[in-house]
């Protein structure tokens, strides 16, 4: 199946019968309304006589953190100030709108703007494992290595007979892309340790525009765009604008009706999720531990709700139809330079992206000799991320959902959920088009080669829940399970360095009110635990001589979360912890918090966010071994100098962080807060 959507696949075709199916009841019921009412009107806003019901909301969050992993104190990390209104209104004939306008300035990229800000960055240095030796001469080297190796014009001309060679010498580097506003790509959460590593720019891109990219929302913003973000061209401040409608039909049924910019709730998991993939989620505000509801991005949806009643065998019966017909959306996972950039991932991006556009220098890539790796020059056009295919609007990059549900007769709800969207994750092909920096020539795939595109391929996804209260027990359970088909991941086995995986993704979710006596002896402490499970079918993964190879993620990987919420002084005081653990990447956080209502209006929330974890397992292929360019990228005393294909070895970069995990790859990003929320 290709990622375009064009070709069957085994859930495409199962998806489109009950896609067809679903229309064709929705159409039926409306057919039945129409049959059986007045037309439906559509609403009128200056009809209705109901006034406008509006609240006003003001939000300061504060946030500071502690030392990163270069022994640095970040200092403030977030000084965010939020307002928000949230207006309702009835119109004619049944309808009601409702809308949410927010909008933020984030005061951390000037007062702290040494870290976040126009002054982040500085001058780096890179790794060789051996700083100072030679170059071997079939490499091509003659002179001492100065923290980096340097194969120039003359050199490269000289050994290998070449006249068009695309090799640039440090002079060359520095001039297309100078030694200031530059980080180590992953230095905050690990070291080098003799993987590669590279530069990345962290400057507002207004400031410093080298590998700035629109990566779907974010990558290629100023200062003005990141303390603001939601005034943009998709008018994020709009978090919600919507009317709606129930149409009661003669019959006992009902169509209920939503149409605008809205988020659609398709599952009950915190944290991470399973069936709520509808709206892409915005990470760069807290990474992933903020409420769902305020980190999905909202999108323009079209909804219908089919509402059958009861039935012989079903108390409740639901056909729901959802057509998100907005341009496509990814996930914000946070430009480089900012606050949260979840797996670092956004750094990675635009590291990537000025390599390609400027060349640079790469830690530790020659391997010369066993256990001798040198930091390795490369030119524009060689290695690095090239193209983003940001899918553009057309009726076939819409997505379309459709949710069966009902309550059987013994309280038990469940529902069954078929999906078809664009992946919200980005997918990098690499082996593509680039620049031989041997023989200068321009050839249109390498395999093996560290050069990308970025992609969103096409997900199927079939999936269900189920949720009932045990009286024993005295506790509610939910479950939901999903089985997706158009996945990609990164593959260091595949020429491309990616693959297309099935994947089957479930979560067990506990909530249970217990009285806890030295907590409180009035009122129950919630105890709500989740246990999510992702297997990925097809996994490959191989142990070479030098490393392991194939792909970073785990096959099976269980990630654990707690949460235990108090209530005390009449529900006024709410403490609470959150605690997760993710089993592949070892790595565990802690988020405990207290909630104030010290007035009716006036909330106050102090709290913090602490990891425990290491980097220590994080290491994986990262294709410098791979010798797209035989003989001359093969390692020293190769036994195949002329095939291209992964050896395994591996560092920290770059797929390290998909082994570490949201958490593992954050475990340095310890930080306490105090947030105060007003209501007018």
């Amino acid at each position: 199946m290709t990622s375009n959507g064009k070709s069957p696949g085994t859930l495409q075709g199962v998806w489109r019968a009950i896609g067809w199916t679903a229309l064709l009841c929705a159409a039926l019921a409306g057919g039945s309304a129409a049959a059986q009412q007045k037309p439906i009107d559509l609403p009128a806003l200056g009809e209705a006589t109901e006034p406008w019901q509006v609240d006003f909301f003001y939000e300061n969050d504060t946030r500071v953190r502690g030392k990163d992993n270069t022994g640095t104190t970040v200092g403030l990390s977030k000084f965010r100030n939020t307002m928000q209104i949230e207006a309702d209104k009835k119109l004619s004939g049944g309808w009601a709108f409702h809308s949410i306008l927010r909008g933020t300035f984030d005061g951390v990229y000037r007062m702290n703007d040494e870290e976040f800000g126009n002054n982040a960055g500085g001058a780096i240095t890179l790794q060789s494992t051996v700083p100072g030796a030679r170059l071997p001469a079939a490499y091509g080297g003659t002179g001492v290595l100065g923290g980096g190796l340097v194969v120039d014009y003359d050199t490269v001309s000289t050994v290998f007979g070449l006249t068009n060679n695309k090799f640039l010498n440090s002079s060359d580097l520095l001039a297309r892309s100078p030694n200031r506003g530059l980080r180590v790509l992953g230095d905050r959460w690990h070291g080098i340790d003799g993987g590669v590593a590279f530069a990345t720019p962290v400057r507002p891109c207004n400031t410093d525009g080298r590998g700035c990219k629109d990566f779907g929302g974010y990558g290629n913003k100023s200062r003005s765009e990141l303390e603001s973000p939601e005034f943009n061209s998709r008018l994020d401040f709009l978090r919600e604008m919507y009317v709606r409608n129930t149409v009661q039909l003669d019959d006992g049924k009902a169509l209920f009706l939503k149409f605008g910019k809205q988020q659609v709730v398709w599952g009950r998991t915190d944290l991470f999720r399973v069936l709520d993939v509808i709206n892409p989620v915005d990470y760069s505000r807290n990474n992933i531990y903020d409420e769902l509801q305020d980190i999905r991005i909202p999108m323009w949806i079209a909804q219908a709700e089919y509402r059958m009643g009861g039935g012989d065998i079903l108390q409740e019966r639901n056909l729901q139809v959802v057509w998100n017909f907005d341009k496509f959306r990814p996930n914000n996972l946070g430009q480089c330079g900012t606050a949260n950039v979840i797996l670092d991932a956004g750094c990675f991006f635009r590291g990537m992206k000025n390599l390609w556009d400027n060349g640079g220098t790469v830690a530790n890539f020659a391997n010369v000799a066993p256990g001798t790796m040198l930091a390795t020059n490369f030119g524009p056009g060689q290695i690095g991320l090239d193209k983003v295919k940001l899918p553009g609007w057309s009726l076939e990059n819409t997505q379309l959902g459709v949710k069966f549900e009902g309550v059987t007769n013994n309280g038990v709800a469940f529902s069954a959920n078929a999906l078809t969207y664009r992946s919200q994750l980005p997918s990098l092909h690499g082996g593509k088009r680039a620049t031989n920096a041997f023989t200068g020539e321009f050839q249109n795939a390498w395999p093996y080669l560290i050069s990308f595109d970025m992609a969103f391929p096409r997900v199927h996804l079939l999936g269900g829940s189920l949720d009932f209260f045990n009286e024993t027990l005295g506790a509610a359970f939910r479950m939901e399970g999903a089985f997706t088909e158009g996945e990609e991941f990164a593959n260091t086995l595949k020429p491309k360095l990616y693959s297309k995986n099935n994947v089957f993704r479930s979560v067990i979710g506990i909530d249970r009110p217990t009285f806890v006596p030295f907590i409180s002896e009035k009122r129950t402490t919630l105890f709500s635990g989740q246990l999510f499970w992702q297997h990925i079918f097809d996994h490959q993964l191989k142990d070479t001589s030098l490393g392991r190879a194939g792909m970073p993620d785990f096959e099976d990987n269980v990630i654990a979360t707690l949460l235990v919420k108090a209530f005390l002084m009449n529900d006024r005081l709410s403490p609470q912890v959150i605690f997760a653990h993710d089993f592949g990447a070892r790595a565990a956080a802690m988020a405990p918090s207290v909630d104030w209502m010290f007035t009716d209006n006036l909330k106050l929330s102090i709290g913090g966010n602490f990891k425990l974890g290491s980097a220590s397992k994080d290491k994986f292929d990262d294709c410098r071994a791979c010798n797209p360019w035989g003989p001359f990228t093969a390692p020293q005393g190769d036994a195949n100098p002329m095939a291209a294909y992964s050896r395994g070895l591996g560092g920290y970069e770059p797929l390290g962080r998909f082994r570490a995990g949201p958490i593992g790859a954050a475990f340095k990003e310890d930080e306490v807060f105090l947030t105060l929320r007003y209501k007018f």
